[in-house]
C-alpha cells in the first residue's frame, strides 16, 4: 500500500502570528486511483465496441435514408454518425485522462473527459436543430418516401443501438464522458423507434406527413437529453460544489472536532466524475500540541474522505486568522454549519489568541 501523502504535515508562519499545518489527502492508501483506472479501463472497451458497432451500421443508414427519401432516417443516419464521431472522441479523452500529471497540468488531462463531454452535448442540440428546420420545410412540401425501406433500414437501427446502449449503460454510471455518449445511443434509439413508427404509417396509409411528425418529436427528445447533459458539464466547468456534497453539513461535521473554532475558505468542486476535491482552512485552538494538531489534521481529513467521500484533500490549519490575506468568505456557510454547534468562543477571541486550555 503507497504512503498516503496526507499523513505529511508542514508548519509554517503567516508571519509570526499563527503556525500552518497543510495537508494534502490523496486517499492513495485507499486504493482510489487503482479504482479509478480500472474503470477508465472497463469504459474504453464499452466505447470501443459501441463505437464498431454505430460506426458499422452508420454507412448502411445514410445509403438507405438518401434511397428511401425519409428525413427521420436521415436525421437517425446523421445522428449516428454523430454518436460515432462522438465515442471517438470519449475514446481518446478517456485516453489522455489516464496521462500522468506534470509540472504544467498538475491534475493531469482528467478534465478531458468533461470537454469531450460537453461537445458531445453541443453536437446532439445542434443536430436537433437541423432536424427541426427541415422537418418544417417539409410540412410545406412532403416529399415521396420509400416506407418498407424505411421501415427495415429503422428496425435494423434499432437493434444496433439496443445493444449499444446495453454496452455503454454500465460504465456511464461512472464516467460523465461515457454517460455523454450513453446519451447520444439513447437519442439515437428514440429515432430510431421514431424511424419504426414512421415507416408503418407510410407503408400502411401512405401517411407521409408521419415522417416531418416524428422527426420533430424525436428532435425535442434529443434537446431535452442534451440539455441534461449541457447542465450538469458547465456546473462542473464552472466549479460548483457538486450535487451530492452538503457543505454545510461538512463544515458542521468539521466544527464539532474538538479543538477546532471555525472552518473557512472552503471550496469543494469535481475535477471529473467521481473525482472530488476539498480544499479549507481550519482555525483551532492556538495551545494545543503540536501532536494534537496532527491528530486533529487526521480526523479532519477523515471526515472529508470517509463521509463525503471527497478524494483530494487540502487541509490548511491555522491557529490565528491574523496576517491571513486569502479572502475569508463564509457567509454562506455560517447559517448552517454552526446553528447547531452550541456556544463556542467567538472567531475574535481565537483570532487574538484567547481560548480555553490545551485539551
Amino acid at each position: 500500500m503507497a504512503k498516503d501523502r496526507g499523513s505529511e504535515m508542514k508548519t509554517h508562519g503567516h508571519g509570526n502570528e499563527h503556525g500552518l499545518g497543510r495537508d494534502h489527502g490523496h486517499q492513495r492508501g485507499f486504493g482510489r486511483h487503482d479504482h479509478t483506472a480500472a474503470l477508465r479501463g472497463a469504459s474504453r472497451k464499452s466505447l470501443i465496441s459501441a463505437f464498431v458497432l454505430i460506426a458499422g451500421f452508420a454507412v448502411a443508414e445514410v445509403v438507405g435514408g438518401i434511397v428511401s427519401g425519409s428525413l427521420a432516417l436521415i436525421a437517425d443516419a446523421g445522428h449516428m454518425l454523430a454518436d460515432a464521431a462522438a465515442i471517438g472522441l470519449a475514446i481518446l479523452a478517456v485516453h489522455f485522462a489516464a496521462r500522468l500529471p506534470s509540472a504544467r497540468r498538475t491534475f493531469g488531462f482528467h478534465r478531458a473527459e468533461i470537454l469531450a463531454a460537453l461537445i458531445n452535448a453541443l453536437t446532439v442540440g445542434l443536430i436537433a436543430g437541423w432536424v427541426v428546420i427541415e422537418a418544417f420545410r417539409r410540412f410545406a412540401e412532403p416529399p415521396e418516401v420509400r416506407g418498407v425501406l424505411m421501415l427495415s433500414v429503422g428496425v435494423l437501427g434499432l437493434l444496433v443501438n439496443i445493444a449499444a446502449a446495453l454496452i455503454l449503460r454500465r460504465s456511464a454510471e461512472h464516467s460523465m464522458n461515457v454517460e455523454g455518449a450513453f446519451r447520444h445511443v439513447m437519442a439515437d434509439l428514440l429515432g430510431s423507434v421514431g424511424v419504426v413508427i414512421s415507416g408503418v404509417l407510410i407503408w400502411a396509409f401512405d401517411w407521409r406527413l408521419a415522417d416531418p411528425i416524428v422527426s420533430v418529436v424525436i428532435a425535442a427528445l434529443i434537446l431535452l437529453s442534451a440539455w441534461k447533459l449541457l447542465s450538469k458539464v458547465v456546473h462542473v466547468l464552472l466549479e460548483g460544489t457538486p450535487e451530492h456534497i452538503d457543505i454545510h453539513r461538512l463544515c458542521s461535521e468539521m466544527e464539532r472536532l474538538e479543538g477546532v473554532t471555525r472552518i473557512h475558505d472552503v471550496h469543494v468542486w469535481t475535477i471529473t466524475q467521481g473525482y472530488d476535491s476539498l480544499t479549507a482552512h481550519v482555525l483551532v485552538d492556538p495551545l494545543l500540541s503540536v501532536k494534537k494538531r496532527e491528530d486533529l489534521l487526521r480526523q479532519l481529513r477523515s471526515v472529508a474522505r470517509e463521509e463525503f467521500e471527497i478524494q483530494h484533500i487540502t487541509i490548511q490549519i491555522e491557529t490565528s486568522a491574523a496576517g491571513c490575506i486569502e479572502d475569508h468568505r463564509e457567509s454562506h456557510l455560517e447559517a448552517h454549519s454552526r446553528a447547531d454547534l452550541g456556544e463556542r468562543p467567538t472567531p475574535s477571541a481565537w483570532e487574538h489568541g484567547q481560548g480555553p486550555a490545551t485539551r
